[in-house]
């Protein structure tokens, strides 16, 4: 399975769609490899992340609309998550992230959204 986690450097990106890039990491391989972001454009990403083959997103936090879109590509999201993204991924494949659920509704705060949840 291919999850792709939005990435500001080593770190979870507060908000999805301002990161920096995407770090697709595949679960059968144990790889991973960087996308820089094609830009925050409404509904491009999801679909730009349909086409990379992703299942999972991870995220800080992300608005509604994404995250319908999301659901409408059988893609599944977490939101609300913060760290390191290798601490990340030993926490998902352990069985240990859940979602917050949390959904940004300004774009005001893109490098600051306050929805995150461990």
């Amino acid at each position: 399975m291919l999850v792709a986690i939005a990435s500001e450097g080593t770190m979870v990106c507060p908000h999805f769609g301002h990161c920096e890039s995407f770090v697709i990491y595949d679960t059968d391989s144990k790889s991973f490899r960087s996308l820089p972001n094609p830009g925050h454009q409404p509904g491009a990403l999801p679909a730009f992340l349909k086409v990379q083959g992703a299942e999972l997103v991870i995220a800080g936090g992300m608005g509604g609309r994404a995250q319908d879109l999301f659901a409408e590509k059988g893609i599944r999201v977490i939101v609300g998550i913060s760290g390191n993204i290798s601490d990340v991924i030993a926490r998902y494949e352990k069985g240990e992230l859940r979602s917050s659920g949390a959904v940004c509704s300004e774009h005001a705060h893109a490098g600051t959204c306050h929805n995150q949840a461990d």
